[in-house]
């Protein structure tokens, strides 16, 4: 059994563009994957240990499973670790540090979803929630839009707004702002991007803030609840995974991401759409990434 560290993975200097492209890969064959929906268990408050598995197809011969952990009192707060296995002989193949790969592919995947959704004027990104995961996305968004300029805006909050604006300043077409207020940030943005990991109610009460044509992504699902029932459309990684959502049931219009990637749904139709985006990740991205990590290594 080998054990496999950040410090090793960073070292492989895997590109945004390769971490877009393996997501994409990961779509393309979920329905060949076994998928359970992730499990959740909460010792307290919104701390939370959640179980993430996947058995790869066939040819793969790899099976993962990823717990994933928020604990408010521990630095960082969210840490995730990856068992994977040779799904022949059961093997234990390695114990993956799984920060890296959690993020990158987290990103990728709003970035993906962002590329695909977006209006097709889209020039102004609002991000709140300024971590790890809000890095990779602007990473793999920049990848992926090259020869556009990206207007981004962001909530401040501490000196969070100004660091992460600095880290991405030197960029080609990128311009930031930074605005005091949910409320402004959300005001005629093209797309809103949400990676806060902890939302006491509603990011934005009024809904009509939201303009004609925006596409939201809450990359962790909290503090969007009001769009729910009111956007034209929502899509997410996996049904199953969201099926415990307060009103599902009542989406006007659901799809799977995949189902875009696919042309077997066209996405987007109109630059007037609303669109909700959960595209969260899934554990078969977390093994996918860990399987082709440890054959480079």
């Amino acid at each position: 059994m080998r054990r496999i560290v950040n410090q090793e993975i960073v070292g492989l200097n895997i590109s945004p563009e390769k971490c877009v492209e393996w997501v994409r890969d990961a779509f393309m064959l979920k329905s060949e994957c076994q998928l359970p929906a992730k499990i959740s268990v909460h010792p307290s408050g919104n701390d939370f240990f959640t179980t993430m598995p996947c058995l790869l197809p066939a040819s793969y011969r790899r099976f993962g499973v990823k717990v994933v952990s928020r604990i408010v009192s521990r630095k960082p707060a969210l840490r995730s670790d990856l068992m994977l296995f040779d799904a022949e002989s059961g093997e234990l193949l390695a114990l993956v540090d799984a920060d890296w790969i959690t993020a990158m592919r987290t990103g990728a995947v709003a970035a993906s979803a962002i590329k695909s959704l977006r209006v097709s004027t889209a020039r102004c990104y609002a991000f709140i929630g300024l971590g790890s995961t809000a890095r990779a996305t602007l990473r793999c968004l920049l990848a992926i839009c090259r020869n556009e300029v990206l207007d981004i805006r962001l909530l401040r909050y501490k000196e969070q707004a100004e660091r992460f604006a600095e880290e991405f300043v030197r960029e080609a077409g990128v311009r930031f702002t930074i605005v005091d207020t949910a409320e402004e940030l959300v005001s005629g943005a093209d797309v809103v991007v949400s990676c806060i990991t902890d939302a006491q109610g509603l990011i934005v009460e009024d809904e009509r803030l939201f303009k004609a044509g925006v596409l939201v992504v809450p990359v962790h699902t909290r503090g969007f609840q009001n769009c729910d029932t009111t956007f034209d459309k929502v899509y997410a990684d996996d049904a199953d995974h969201i099926r415990s959502f307060k009103y599902f049931d009542r989406f006007r219009e659901f799809h799977q991401f995949e189902e875009v990637l696919k042309g077997a749904t066209p996405g987007r139709e109109s630059d007037t759409e609303r669109i909700l985006s959960y595209n969260i990740g899934l554990g078969l991205h977390d093994v996918l990434y860990a399987s082709r990590i440890y054959d480079m290594l």
